[in-house]
């Protein structure tokens, strides 16, 4: 539940508010009550099953960054070309600087708010590198964090808002697409209150399938020890393996919050979840969400209480072997190379392109990527296109081609590529296919006539 982070909008506080009173006093004994846990202690060990595929312990020196191989500074008041106060009306200014985001030398990350004399305030957010969580086709994903959120209550506490949430991944380098392309709020709170609040964005703003600007959405209070006076856990998994796809929130193991496939119409659905995610931590200052509980900040509120992480971790599990989830992938939304299904010969690394995130590469004759159950509709796609870059050498070239159902069927279409003037220096190249209509597992094989790599893959779609 980020709404709080900054995030796209501008858009779904006030109805999500008043929910969240309703749903708090309707969960009030759904959680169980944990007795709050060290403040330094160590991701878990995966659960049999499960695959531990991200983690951060924020272990390292007091007053140190942020290791920048895992995460990025969101800075200022918005991303570039994009909403003002990062769409939700919060007044505070993101920085990379250790007065607002930085470890505390015993296992834990804490993201402070400051306020200077002049009454402006500062505070920080912080995105993974990586924009490609999401389960694997029949399996599940799980991301939890354990968190002390900023240990402020009362009038002290007046516009507040920690959060610890998930955008799909192509809102990096358009971010005016919210909230089409999805949005996971694992834990939001504000004003010091002992209530934290999970929500599910989708669809179109406002109003829409999904209740926008509010949002899919319910809260709880914690148990145990409040929000703000101990660590507690929150999480969010998302099932494939089900025969209706789902998105579960937990707080200390407790699920007090489903958002389930056939809860809106399957396009919103595919639309918002057919993709990568990456994760944000933030501490806003002001905006929607706070107003619809009182507003702030104000002269009353007490600067300097920070949200803090004692971990943060991404666990898959099974998938492989099960049909991709109902409704499948859209062919005419962006895939992600990165979320392939299947592979052989390729790698995965950070990508310098708009947006961030992952693209494959190490890509040579023979190579393959394997997407399942793409969706092509009763109206016919003639158009491929895909996001590639080279650094082949001169002379080096090959053939992007796309094959159905198997990599042994003639392609449908392919284009030829060859050196870009790098392997990170991006350009889109459009092709022509056979008639395609229904439902397909898509192969992206590589053909050349050197064995040498000869390109990388961004993402790729199709078109009428």
């Amino acid at each position: 539940m980020s709404d709080t982070s900054g995030r796209p909008r501008t858009r779904r506080p006030v109805r999500r508010a008043l929910v969240a009173v309703v749903s708090t006093l309707g969960l009030a004994v759904s959680a169980a009550a944990v007795a709050s846990p060290s403040a330094s202690a160590s991701a878990p060990t995966p659960p049999p099953g499960w695959t531990q595929v991200f983690v951060d312990d924020f272990d390292g020196p007091a007053g140190s960054g942020v290791n920048t191989s895992d995460w990025r500074y969101a800075t200022g008041k918005g991303y570039p070309g994009g909403p003002a106060n990062w769409g939700t009306g919060e007044i505070e200014t993101m920085t990379s600087s250790t007065d607002n985001v930085s470890l505390d030398g015993s296992g834990n990350l804490r993201i402070t708010p400051r306020r200077d004399g002049a009454g402006n305030w500062t505070s920080g957010r912080i995105e993974t590198n990586r924009a490609d969580f999401q389960p694997p086709a029949g399996g599940k994903l799980r991301v939890e964090s354990r968190i002390q959120v900023p240990n402020v209550t009362g009038a002290a506490a007046k516009g507040y808002w920690p959060a610890f949430w998930m955008l799909g991944s192509p809102y990096r380098g358009d971010y005016w697409n919210w909230p089409a392309v999805g949005e996971l709020d694992i834990m939001e709170n504000t004003q010091g209150q002992n209530t934290v609040f999970a929500t599910m964005h989708c669809g179109t703003s406002p109003g829409g399938p999904c209740d926008e600007t509010s949002g899919i959405g319910s809260s709880t209070p914690c148990a145990g020890t409040t929000c703000q006076a101990g660590f507690h856990r929150y999480r969010m998994e998302w099932d494939r393996s089900t025969s209706v796809e789902e998105i579960r929130f937990y707080l200390d193991d407790v699920n007090y919050h489903t958002v389930r496939a056939d809860q809106v119409d399957a396009t919103t659905w595919r639309n918002a979840t057919d993709h990568g995610f990456f994760i944000i931590l933030n501490v806003a200052m002001g905006g929607g969400f706070p107003d619809a509980f009182g507003g702030g900040p104000d002269a009353g509120t007490q600067a300097g209480h920070p949200m803090v992480v004692d971990y943060v971790q991404v666990l898959s599990s099974g998938g492989g072997t099960t049909p991709p989830p109902t409704g499948g992938r859209d062919a005419y939304s962006t895939i992600q190379a990165e979320s392939y299904d299947g592979q052989s010969g390729v790698s995965t690394e950070a990508t310098s392109d708009s947006g961030g995130g992952q693209n494959v590469g190490s890509l040579a004759n023979g190579d393959w990527l394997q997407f399942k159950g793409v969706d092509f509709g009763s109206t016919a796609a003639r158009q491929f296109s895909a996001r590639v870059a080279s650094g082949a050498a001169g002379g080096v070239s090959g053939l992007v081609e796309v094959r159905l159902d198997s990599r042994s069927n003639a392609p449908v279409g392919s284009f030829a590529v060859g050196n870009t003037g790098g392997w990170q220096s991006w350009r889109t190249v459009p092709a022509n296919i056979s008639s395609v209509t229904g439902r397909h597992d898509v192969y992206l094989t590589f053909t050349s006539g050197q064995p040498a790599d000869f390109v990388n893959v961004n993402w790729f779609t199709f078109g009428h």
